[in-house]
């Protein structure tokens, strides 16, 4: 990264804003809106998280639901409306030190007076091939966003955690029948979580198991095949739905040691979205680990987009 130094005579934005998901976009319309005249760098995947999702019926504004890709192409068009410039890439490195602030995309040096983080979080996924074959047909990593589509049918859970436990409890609103797919012999979730899992008429436990492959057809998933960690065995168990539920990973790598973060890597914010460099705040999944909703990312991306606003008043006085 250049010295503050060699900055002299560089153009400089007045909002950058890292990430294209509902927290991103959201942003730059009202960037936009505010004359602000913001960039938006895209990251590794243009629209979030939301591209991978199949039917969002839980947008307001959409009563009969609309798909993710499509959601997140008006998104983006409402911020090109509005003035809203975007790269096609990622951001390599940052520096905070100094203002304005330096970013780096590509071999290009871009400075900001603001700079908005809604570079989301990352589902931690098993790695399969068949998982990435079968993303949005019949495989999932958010109970919440697509459980609604497996009224009456069986799905699977992978995972130990409280993440695992709080998906299959949610899932028992609409699954006919839901089986958590545990490594171990025991669950890693909270013990309360534990608890109501065990309790639940309509949940089992299938200890001792890893998926080695999630099989289907042209319609979706029909199956798991797990290897059982103990004896090395091989089985197929039959089910209409995967949801992979081993946590999530907040993409804050570029900010080591110069945004405060929580222990899990998200963003800490203060009063709204502000971080712990006045100047840069943060929207949506980075910094929210509760949540994780298209919607309450959404309503972020407004906060960061007026919080920046006002500190770029607050520095022309």
């Amino acid at each position: 990264m250049k010295e503050p130094a060699d900055r002299v005579g560089a153009e400089v934005e007045d909002v950058l804003i890292m990430g294209s998901g509902p927290a991103g976009l959201t942003a730059a319309i009202y960037a936009g809106r505010a004359n602000l005249n913001p960039l938006l760098v895209d990251g590794d995947q243009a629209g979030g998280q939301l591209t991978i999702t199949t039917e969002v019926e839980n947008f307001p504004g959409f009563p009969e639901g609309i798909l993710g890709p499509e959601l997140m192409e008006r998104m983006r068009s409402q911020a090109e409306r509005f003035g809203t410039r975007f790269v096609a890439s990622k951001v390599s490195r940052v520096d905070l030190g100094s203002w304005p602030f330096a970013v780096q995309v590509d071999n290009v040096i871009r400075l900001t007076r603001c700079l908005i983080v809604a570079s989301g979080a990352s589902a931690r996924l098993l790695g399969l091939p068949s998982e990435k074959k079968f993303m949005g047909r019949g495989v999932s990593a958010c109970a919440t966003c697509d459980g609604f589509f497996f009224k009456e049918q069986d799905v699977l859970v992978v995972g130990g955690g409280d993440s695992a436990c709080e998906e299959a409890l949610y899932l028992t609103k609409f699954a006919r029948r839901v089986r958590i797919v545990h490594r171990r012999e025991k669950l890693r979730a909270s013990g309360i979580m534990q608890k109501r899992v065990m309790e639940h008429p309509k949940i089992q436990v299938l200890w001792n198991a890893i998926p080695e492959e999630i099989v289907g057809d042209a319609r979706g998933v029909t199956g798991v095949r797990l290897r059982d960690t103990l004896t090395g065995v091989l089985r197929e168990e039959a089910c209409d739905g995967v949801f992979i539920a081993i946590g999530h990973l907040p993409n804050t790598a570029v900010f080591a040691d110069q945004l405060e973060t929580d222990a899990k890597g998200y963003i800490v914010t203060h009063g709204g979205t502000s971080t712990s460099v006045p100047g840069v705040f943060a929207a949506g999944d980075v910094q929210d680990s509760r949540y994780r909703q298209a919607v309450s990312a959404a309503g972020s991306g407004c906060m960061a987009a007026l919080d920046a606003a006002r500190f770029l008043e607050e520095k022309q006085r």
